[in-house]
């Protein structure tokens, strides 16, 4: 493909929560960049991952899920998730390999459609089930909507998803790449240490613990030549919650910050310094000062 017919375009990667939006993301760009925890809702704000070939460069625009607000970060969310749609050239839909319900319809698929953008139905995960089951499932989604592709691939094994990039480029408009060929995303490192860290504590915490913390990065700073010092805040709305975090001893806040620097490293690919504190801030995802503070607010 020459330079004068390179295509270029936003793709929208939307869908419930947990159904493989972030591991797909990941897997497109090959390598890490959006955190995945078993946990719905781990994606809170947009994640921006950018790919490049020879024939088109797509800015990947990872959204939370599709849900109804409870409370003002719930409401950033579904903002973000709706003009994510909206500005989109394309839409991955993405789906779990199961029938569609009311809800379903309701709540991802009525948006999506209202956008009047073309849309690739995307059904992840199909390595969880046998291939005969699958049959009715795609033609119950083709009842619902005219998709562009409709595509089972499995995010996590990586199947068809090379297949996924060869039927997408037709669908992107013919332009110049926007960003470096090297560059993987758009979005700032400190970004990027705060949800490794959020990560961590999803995923080595009990359940009510992941939906009410933030994390707050302090100091991002080179302290000495060739190596980073990291200081960061992790935020929670219950005084209980806190001494759950630490753990007993500190045990936990050492683990957390652990497994969080060995991912820092890698990505920065330089030795850092990370040290972590613990705040209360009672019922933060209530208030505007504390959502902007925290990155969850325009």
């Amino acid at each position: 493909m020459t330079k004068n017919n390179f295509r270029s375009g936003i793709i929208s990667i939307a869908g419930n929560p947990n159904v493989g939006k972030s591991t797909l993301l990941n897997r497109l760009l090959g390598q890490k960049i959006a955190i995945v925890s078993p946990r719905p809702q781990t994606t809170r704000g947009v994640i921006r991952g950018i790919y490049t070939d020879d024939k088109m460069q797509i800015l990947f625009v990872d959204n939370p899920g599709f849900l109804s607000p409870r409370d003002k970060l719930d409401e950033f969310m579904f903002k973000q998730a709706h003009a994510s749609v909206n500005s989109a050239d394309l839409v991955y839909l993405v789906v779990e390999p199961r029938m569609p319900d009311q809800a379903f319809q309701e709540k991802v698929l009525a948006p999506v459609i209202e956008a009047q953008k073309p849309v690739f139905l995307l059904i992840n995960k199909v390595d969880t089930i046998a291939k005969i089951e699958l049959l009715p499932i795609i033609d119950a989604f083709n009842k619902l909507y005219t998709f562009k592709q409709i595509i089972p691939l499995s995010a996590l094994q990586g199947d068809n998803v090379a297949d996924l990039l060869k039927a997408t480029v037709d669908y992107l408009p013919e332009g110049p790449p926007l960003f470096p060929d090297d560059m993987v995303s758009d979005q700032y490192e400190r970004f990027f240490v705060s949800e490794l860290i959020r990560e961590k504590i999803f995923l080595l915490t009990h359940q009510e613990i992941p939906y009410s913390v933030a994390v707050r990065i302090d100091e991002f700073a080179q302290r000495e030549e060739g190596k980073w010092f990291i200081r960061a805040t992790i935020v929670l709305d219950k005084e209980s919650h806190k001494g759950i975090v630490i753990g007993k001893g500190g045990f936990l806040i050492k683990k957390i910050g652990s497994a969080a620097r060995l991912d820092i490293e890698d990505m920065l690919g330089v030795e850092c310094y990370l040290e972590l504190f613990v705040k209360v801030i009672k019922d933060w995802k209530k208030k505007d000062i504390y959502l902007r503070e925290l990155g969850y607010k325009e």
